[in-house]
């Protein structure tokens, strides 16, 4: 098995879609850490709240 140049430029071929696919999933990632780190601070400054019954406040 030799290393043609066609191998090499269909191997570079494949490897430059693939990484202009997963440059299109970088602001997907970026979104949802974004919004897991927004989620995550949420204060819970009402403890009054009783969760079981919905709507009820002791």
């Amino acid at each position: 098995m030799s290393n043609s140049p066609e191998k090499r430029s269909e191997w570079r071929a494949i490897l430059h879609v693939q990484a202009r696919v997963a440059v299109l999933f970088v602001p997907v990632v970026a979104s949802l850490l974004i919004i897991a780190a927004l989620a995550g601070n949420e204060r819970k400054s009402v403890p009054d709240v009783d969760r079981t019954v919905t709507g009820s406040i002791k």
